[in-house]
C-alpha cells in the first residue's frame, strides 16, 4: 500500500460530505479521522491547541465541498496532490511571503527588478496569481477579487522567506507567539509602519528624484503613494486577508466622445504627472544602483536610521514630512561629539556649532558649497515651529520641496561614501575638513563693534568748548 493512501482514503470520504456540511465539522467522524492520521503521522500522536483550526484552514484553502458551499462545479482535486501538501505543511519550516503594494498616482513606470522586488503592471491574469484568487474565492464568499480594476494600477511586489516558529500546526494564531513579560508601552525605535522588506525596497525607489521630475510639485513632489500593503503567505494554515477594494485607490472620471452629443463614462487611475521618461527611471533605478546600494547598507554609515527617516518623509504630509527630511540629514552627517567636546578628537580645531557641522558636511559630502546656507535656513524654519515662533509663517513648496531634494542628495551621497571602505567617524572627520569653508558667517560670532574708551569720552568732553583755530 502506498504510505499517502489511508490520508488519500481519509480525504475521499471528507470530500463526500455535502454541503453546507455539519454543524461542527471538527467534531465530524470524517474530520476527526483525517486529524487523527495527520497528528499520528507527524506529531507523534499529541494533538495540540490550534490543530483542528489549521486543518480547517488548510482544507478550505484547498476546496473541501462543504467548506465551500459557494462554490459552483468545484471539481475533485487529485487527492494524492491534496494529501502531500497537507503533510508538506506540518513538516515546513519556512513559509513564503509576499507583499503586493499599489503605487497609487503613479505615472507611466517602466518595469523594474532589484532583489527581491518587482515594480510594473501585471494583467488581471497575473495579479489573479499574485493574490491566489482561487485560494480568496473559497475563503471569502461575499469578497471578489477585482483583478481588472487592479490591474490598471503598478504595483510594487516584494517577497522574502520567513522561518516558522516549532508549532508549524498552531502558527495560524500569532498571540501564541506573544510574551507575557514583555512590556506592551516600549518602543522600537527603528520599527517601521511596513515590514523591513518593503521598507527597504521603498527606500531605494526613493532615492530616484522624483522631486525633479514632478510636473507640479505643489500637489506632490513624489512619484506615486503607497496607501496599503497586502501580506499574503503560502502558507495553507494560516487564514488568508480579504481581498482588497479598488475603490480604496484613486480614480478620477474619464469620458470618450462615441458618437454626436453621446459620451461614454468610465473612470480610470489618476496620476501624479512626471516629466520622468523610461531612460531617466531605469539609470536612477539601474542594477548597478541596487548593486551599490545593498553594498552600501553593510557599512556603518548606515547604522543611523537614515532609512527609518527616509520612509518617514514618504509617507508623512506638512511639517512631519519636513521634519522627518532634516531629521535624515542629521542621522547622516551628525555625531555624538557635535554636542560633547569632550567627545572630539584633538585633531578637530574647527569650533563650529552641531548643526553647522552638519551642514558643513552635507555641503562637502554632495559637492555643493550652497547647500550648507540652504540646510542652515531649514534649520531654523524647523526651529521656528519647535520653539514656538511661527506666527504666521507657513513652509512655501520650494522649502518643502528644497528640504526633500537635501535629504535624497544625503542618502546618495551615503551610498557613495560607504563604498569607501572607511569607518563613519573618518569620513565624518573628512567631510568637516573639506565642508566648513562653505559656512556663511555665524551672525551669532561676528565680532562686536568697539564701543569708546573713557579716555576718548573726556577728550570729546574736554574739546567741547574749544574754539576751533583759524588755519
Amino acid at each position: 500500500m502506498h504510505p499517502e493512501q489511508p490520508l488519500v482514503a481519509a480525504l475521499e470520504t471528507l470530500w463526500q460530505i455535502p454541503p453546507p456540511g455539519p454543524n461542527n465539522l471538527w467534531s465530524s467522524p470524517e474530520f476527526l479521522a483525517l486529524k487523527t492520521l495527520l497528528v499520528q503521522r507527524h506529531r507523534n500522536g499529541k494533538s495540540t491547541f490550534g490543530v483542528e483550526a489549521a486543518i480547517g484552514n488548510a482544507l478550505k484553502s484547498l476546496g473541501l465541498p462543504c467548506s465551500t458551499a459557494h462554490i459552483q462545479d468545484n471539481p475533485l482535486p487529485d487527492f494524492h496532490e491534496v494529501a502531500e501538501s497537507l503533510s508538506r505543511e506540518f513538516e515546513r519550516t519556512t513559509t513564503r511571503r509576499r507583499y503586493l503594494c499599489p503605487l497609487d498616482l503613479a505615472d507611466d513606470i517602466p518595469e523594474l527588478q532589484f532583489g527581491n522586488a518587482r515594480v510594473g503592471y501585471f494583467s488581471a491574469a497575473e495579479l489573479e496569481a499574485l493574490f491566489e484568487a482561487p485560494r480568496l474565492a473559497r475563503c471569502f464568499p461575499g469578497d471578489q477579487l477585482n483583478a481588472g480594476r487592479l490591474s490598471e494600477f503598478h504595483w510594487l511586489v516584494v517577497e522574502e522567506e520567513v522561518v516558522l516558529g516549532n508549532a508549524s500546526h498552531s502558527r495560524g494564531f500569532s498571540f501564541l507567539d506573544f510574551r507575557i513579560d514583555k512590556d506592551l508601552g516600549e518602543i522600537a525605535p527603528y520599527s517601521g509602519r511596513f515590514p523591513a522588506e518593503v521598507e527597504q525596497a521603498l527606500f531605494f525607489l526613493l532615492l530616484a528624484p522624483w522631486d525633479e521630475w514632478a510636473q507640479m510639485k505643489e500637489v506632490d513632489w513624489r512619484g506615486f503613494r503607497l496607501p496599503w500593503i497586502y501580506t499574503l503567505d503560502d502558507d495553507l494554515f494560516a487564514f488568508p486577508s480579504p481581498p482588497p477594494p479598488p475603490e480604496s485607490l484613486s480614480w478620477e472620471p474619464h469620458f470618450i466622445q462615441v458618437g454626436h452629443n453621446e459620451w461614454d463614462e468610465s473612470e480610470r487611475p489618476l496620476r501624479l504627472q512626471s516629466f520622468a521618461g523610461e531612460d531617466d527611471i531605469l539609470q536612477a533605478l539601474n542594477h548597478a544602483k541596487w548593486t551599490n546600494f545593498q553594498a552600501a547598507k553593510v557599512s556603518d554609515l548606515f547604522s543611523t536610521p537614515v532609512e527609518h527617516f527616509m520612509v518617514r518623509a514618504f509617507l508623512a504630509d506638512g511639517i512631519d514630512e519636513v521634519m522627518a527630511h532634516l531629521i535624515l540629514i542629521e542621522a547622516a552627517f551628525g555625531a555624538e561629539s557635535d554636542h560633547k567636546h569632550k567627545l572630539r578628537p584633538k585633531t578637530d580645531r574647527h569650533n563650529e556649532s552641531a548643526t553647522r557641522r552638519v551642514a558643513a558636511r552635507l555641503s562637502a559630502a554632495t559637492g555643493q558649497p550652497v547647500v550648507a546656507k540652504q540646510y542652515l535656513e531649514l534649520y531654523d524654519l524647523r526651529c521656528t515651529y519647535i520653539h514656538g515662533r511661527a506666527d504666521d509663517r507657513v513652509i512655501s513648496t520650494e522649502q518643502r520641496v528644497l528640504a526633500r531634494r537635501l535629504a535624497r542628495d544625503a542618502a546618495n551621497a551615503l551610498v557613495v561614501l560607504a563604498l569607501q571602505g572607511q569607518k563613519r567617524e573618518e569620513i565624518l572627520a573628512q567631510l568637516l575638513d573639506q565642508g566648513v569653508g562653505s559656512l556663511p558667517v555665524d551672525p551669532n560670532r561676528l565680532p562686536k563693534r568697539p564701543g569708546p574708551t573713557a579716555q576718548g569720552k573726556g577728550n570729546a568732553s574736554s574739546g567741547k568748548g574749544k574754539r576751533r583755530q583759524p588755519t
